[in-house]
């Protein structure tokens, strides 16, 4: 087979568009382009043909990998089942994860620090940073460590009740609102329970039925 026609990228790191005598039309990762050798008039073998896509695959799911890790934080679980959700082979797309992490631009520790973080500065407590932590694919060994060196919850709680309260005398119905929107962000019972008591005296025996998520 021969490429009849081989359009550049229009965009910075967009891919080649080749289209064969028999009509087929491939998108092609730059560097495989290269690689090849490819151009108008050039001619392929079926062995050669085979090559070029399996290396392309490969190619593309490194360009997606990258892309992924530059946009957000991201962990090696989370990368391949994103890079297989968009079409990638998964064995590229496993390829792509290690290539990344041998070039030390993937790191589940690093990355378990950045997103238990970012979760505390939204008032997130312990046990929604947790859950954070797993839908984002961080092995559970990492949590700990991640959330160590987090602040306390009392600053991320007292501002949501000022919030919340805006200064006022909250009545029962109030607190307890407010008491179970600060479980649902994971916070404990017993810090909760402890700032609120800087609002109000009247919490003894009230709300016990409050469970943490």
């Amino acid at each position: 087979m021969r490429i009849e026609a081989l359009r550049a990228p229009t965009v910075r790191g967009g891919r080649y568009l080749a289209t064969l005598d028999t009509g087929r039309k491939l998108r092609l990762e730059a560097p495989v382009v290269a690689a090849f050798g490819l151009f108008v008039g050039r001619e392929l073998e079926e062995a050669e043909f085979l090559r070029l896509q399996a290396e392309n695959r490969k190619a593309s799911a490194k360009a997606r990998a990258v892309r992924m890790v530059a946009a957000s934080a991201v962990s090696r679980g989370e990368l391949e089942r994103r890079l297989v959700a968009k079409g990638e082979d998964r064995e590229d797309a496993r390829a792509a994860v290690a290539w990344l992490t041998e070039l030390d631009l993937l790191d589940d520790r690093k990355t378990a620090r950045q997103l238990a973080e970012a979760a505390a500065r939204k008032g997130y407590g312990p046990a929604r940073i947790r859950q954070v932590l797993y839908q984002k694919g961080i092995d559970r060994s990492l949590w700990e460590e991640a959330m160590a060196d987090l602040p306390a919850p009392d600053g991320a709680i007292d501002r949501f009740l000022a919030s919340r309260f805006r200064g006022g005398t909250p009545d029962e119905r109030e607190i307890r609102r407010a008491a179970e929107a600060l479980v649902r962000r994971g916070h404990r019972w017993g810090d909760i329970r402890a700032a609120l008591s800087r609002y109000t005296d009247a919490l003894d025996g009230q709300f016990d039925d409050i469970e943490e998520e």
